[in-house]
């Protein structure tokens, strides 16, 4: 018995894609107690291959598959057995915010045929089938997938493997660095959870943030942590003994993250450092005080924090932030300007004729494109969407809302957008190039060494980049030179 799924999913969909778009539709589900003869005449009546045990809030709590049939019932159980002496509990399952990547490293890792999707509730939104799954994953991706359900230090080092085998297979560099951005989201939440399970449940509900690449889904292979918690509020009373909890909890958490494969941020951007452990009122007032202040570490903080979201916990936490933040910009558009006037800054990689910049230090050439390329598109488009209220982070999704509002030319979205797409897959091919000589990943290429017409391409992305970078900073600042 098997269940038809008649959506071919891509190598690319398979892995940068949710798993919502790859389930079944959820099984039936019966009560622990239910007969079996009941349970297994449904199953051949509706031609599936498994079903579901529930609990009275409709939670799985058991699953019997085909397999299970066939060793534990056929010949050996009464018919009016019920379905618990037969099932196998408890329920090796999915969430639907997990991307596929997970959901078909754990098919693999241990040896199932079917995986449950759960919603928020804790109810089954959908079923996934091995066979339909793994049918539009290639042979070569599957060993790096196996990798994918490892410790947490083994899972940051597969992320390459994975990279490098869907740039071969064609896919283009947005969609992999989403499925980067993805795992390190996904491992930022499995640290969370060890570290939440060592020490107990905490003293009030909180929410993790990431900010920064992670916060906009553009991190690449080695990206630093940018991280903070919002912590429900609590009686001033109650101050010693919370903080002291999420003290030492923010402490182990960002080690754990360390050795996962993230390096602590030098600029102390995490939940650890109480400037970004806060209540959501503590939070409001901090972005008022940025605003306020307009100058030194606040714009530095501003650049890396407004790109927020959440992790886990409560997203209406973060969405209450985002929505206070829109207000504080709207009452103080001056920090904006401050923050333009700071990244003017940034240069792209470009000499004054039209050569690729000397960044490496010593006798080497290479152009660091992050830094002069990719940073200045970025924080351009930051402040247009920062203005303009658009709520998502990525950088592609801001040109996007932002072509769609008139802020910018459709004309002028596209390119910068096939300049974004073009950046990222010749910082992403130095990083995994890196990885494979054994080099820590890094940002400077030999532009200068690639083909005419790569250069070429390159070149005039980049210039794409400094006319809409320097325009944006002009618009904000006053100031066009």
């Amino acid at each position: 018995m098997t269940v038809a799924h008649n959506s071919p999913i891509s190598p690319a969909a398979a892995l940068t894609g949710g798993v919502r778009d790859a389930m079944a539709p959820a099984p039936p589900v019966f009560a622990p107690e239910a007969p079996l003869s009941e349970v297994v005449a449904a199953m051949r009546s509706a031609r599936i291959s498994a079903v579901l045990a529930v609990d009275v809030q409709s939670r799985p709590v058991g699953i019997l598959t085909e397999q299970d049939v066939a060793r534990r019932v056929v010949f050996r159980l009464p018919p009016d057995a019920p379905l618990s002496a037969a099932m196998s509990a408890p329920v090796i399952a999915c969430t639907e915010d997990a991307g596929l990547w997970r959901a078909i490293a754990l098919l693999r890792a241990r040896s199932l045929r079917h995986l449950p999707v759960l919603g928020p509730d804790g109810r089954c939104r959908g079923m996934l089938h091995r066979t339909d799954v793994l049918a539009a994953v290639s042979g070569r991706l599957l060993g790096h997938l196996d990798a994918l359900a490892g410790d947490d230090a083994a899972v940051k080092q597969a992320q390459a493997g994975v990279a490098a085998a869907l740039l071969a297979e064609g896919v283009a560099a947005p969609d992999v660095v989403g499925l980067v951005s993805g795992i390190n989201l996904e491992l930022h939440r499995r640290v969370l959870d060890r570290a939440m399970a060592d020490r107990g449940p905490p003293p009030v509900p909180f929410t993790l943030l990431v900010m920064g690449s992670v916060g906009r889904g553009e991190s690449l292979l080695r990206p630093d942590q940018d991280n903070g918690l919002i912590l429900a509020d609590y009686p001033d009373e109650e101050h010693g003994p919370v903080d002291a909890w999420f003290r030492d909890f923010s402490v182990d958490f960002n080690e754990r993250l360390d050795r996962a494969g993230f390096p602590l941020c030098p600029g102390g951007i995490m939940a650890m450092n109480p400037l970004w452990r806060k209540t959501l009122p503590q939070w409001r007032r901090q972005f008022e005080y940025w605003a306020h202040r307009r100058a030194g570490a606040a714009l530095l903080f501003a650049d890396i924090a407004f790109d927020f979201r959440a992790a886990a916990g409560d997203p209406g936490s973060a969405e209450a932030l985002r929505a206070h933040l829109g207000q504080v910009l709207r009452r103080a558009p001056a920090l904006l300007a401050a923050m333009a006037a700071q990244n003017a800054g940034l240069t792209v990689g470009l000499t004054l004729w039209g050569g690729f910049a000397d960044d490496e230090p010593g006798p080497g050439m290479r152009t660091d494109l992050k830094l002069h390329g990719l940073m200045p598109l970025v924080a351009a488009t930051r402040l247009l969407a920062l203005r303009d209220g658009v709520a998502a982070t990525g950088t592609a999704e801001r040109l996007a809302v932002l072509a769609a509002r008139r802020a910018v030319a459709a004309a002028e979205a596209a390119s910068l957008t096939d300049a974004f797409c073009l950046l990222l897959d010749t910082v992403l091919r130095q990083q995994l190039a890196d990885h494979a000589a054994g080099r820590v990943p890094g940002n400077l290429v030999d532009a200068a060494g690639m083909p005419r017409a790569a250069r070429t391409q390159l070149r005039d992305a980049l210039r794409a980049v400094r006319s809409f970078s320097r325009g944006t900073f002009g618009d904000f600042t006053g100031h066009y030179w």
